[in-house]
């Protein structure tokens, strides 16, 4: 189904520490179909701030059970929309809210008995906590193990949502908060989640080779140290899901898309054509310097989009004829990118003609 903007009132704020609040959306009866959610899944929130039109995606922190919906906001430092939020939106307030979208997830056996470890970081808490109340409701065999990476105690988002799910789910979840701004008695639990603290919980509470789904949620660092130290004790890189929750480093990942027609030429302009909600638009753009993305809405395509910087998938579209390449990639998985599909917020046409369809699903 195709993302789209619906007006939904805010229902309730709470705040969770003094830089995060949790919004809970009402969703009218018709709606409920298109706003039913898989775990791990994310929202789109578009707001006018100052006159400009702006869109920031956030993870619904609900369990897929719960009939609610619910997301969480961390004001950063000069974050205009997550400052916005935190101390101009109030309840009652309309707010335009995209149809939830993402692949950090898995499918639900209910009859069988699987070993999960959740790894976050701040903010990224909220896919994760989605991910651990929908399995430990909907797999009652399943155990959950969470380590969880913050500065300070009182800077823990859902402190005791956590605590409380371990109390209801006694002996099937485990929770570790790793804190690096303040001592801690027990060595294992201060410091950063680095490879080293990786080597130790692997050491004593973690049997890596019993996982069966890994999910991993925060910085890029600390993504990349968990991944690689996961598959180098031998786990499938298939049971690693992660992503990112801050601005990508230095560095990037190279993504080249080649679609089922091969390259027409090395030439200044190419000739696009964009397919979205059952309409054709068609444009020249230079190969280099702005991005599918970019050029479509210069040409007056309104398709949808969030981060703009790889991070989620919102502007996700397939490369039906030419070729286009990604300046990076933190969304896609490898069958996805074997398919022809593109971020568009990241794809340059290396063809002189490229078809770009928002509508394949």
């Amino acid at each position: 189904m195709r993302p789209k903007f619906h007006a939904l009132i805010v229902k309730k704020i709470e705040r969770e520490t003094k830089d995060c609040v949790a919004i809970t959306f009402a969703v009218p009866a018709e709606l409920q179909d298109v706003y039913r959610f898989q775990h791990g899944q994310y929202l789109t929130l578009r707001a006018t701030i100052n006159g400009e039109d702006l869109r920031r995606s956030y993870s619904i922190c609900a369990g897929a059970h719960e009939g609610t919906l619910q997301v969480a906001v961390k004001q950063v430092s000069g974050g205009v929309f997550s400052t916005w939020v935190n101390h101009a939106l109030q309840e009652g307030m309309e707010m335009q809210v995209m149809t939830p979208m993402g692949h950090f997830t898995s499918p639900i056996e209910p009859e069988k008995k699987k070993n999960y470890l959740l790894i976050a970081a701040g903010s990224g808490i909220t896919p994760v906590l989605s991910i651990a109340k929908t399995v430990l409701q909907a797999e009652p065999l399943s155990e959950v193990s969470l380590i969880y990476g913050n500065r300070l105690f009182h800077s823990i988002i859902f402190r005791e949502t956590l605590e409380n799910l371990k109390d209801q789910y006694l002996g099937r979840f485990r929770v570790f908060h790793v804190l690096s701004g303040e001592p801690n008695d027990v060595d294992l639990l201060s410091g950063r989640i680095d490879r080293a603290k990786l080597e130790r919980f692997a050491q004593t509470f973690i049997q890596v080779p019993s996982l069966d789904e890994v999910f991993i949620c925060g910085p890029e660092p600390m993504i990349r140290a968990a991944n690689d130290f996961l598959q180098e004790q031998g786990l499938a890189k298939e049971k690693i899901h992660f992503e990112l929750f801050a601005s990508p480093g230095q560095t990037t990942q190279s993504a080249p898309i080649v679609a089922e027609t091969p390259s027409d030429g090395i030439g200044e302009k190419c000739a696009v054509t964009i397919v979205y909600d059952g309409q054709e638009t068609n444009f020249f753009m230079p190969k280099q310097g702005i991005s599918l993305l970019d050029a479509a809405q210069q040409n007056g395509v309104d398709i949808p989009f969030s981060c703009k910087g790889g991070m989620c998938c919102t502007c996700r579209a397939h490369v039906t004829e030419g070729a286009a390449s990604m300046t990076v990639n933190y969304a896609l998985e490898p069958g996805e990118v074997e398919m022809g599909y593109v971020l568009t917020c990241q794809a340059h046409p290396t063809t002189d003609t490229v078809v770009v369809d928002f509508d394949r699903h």
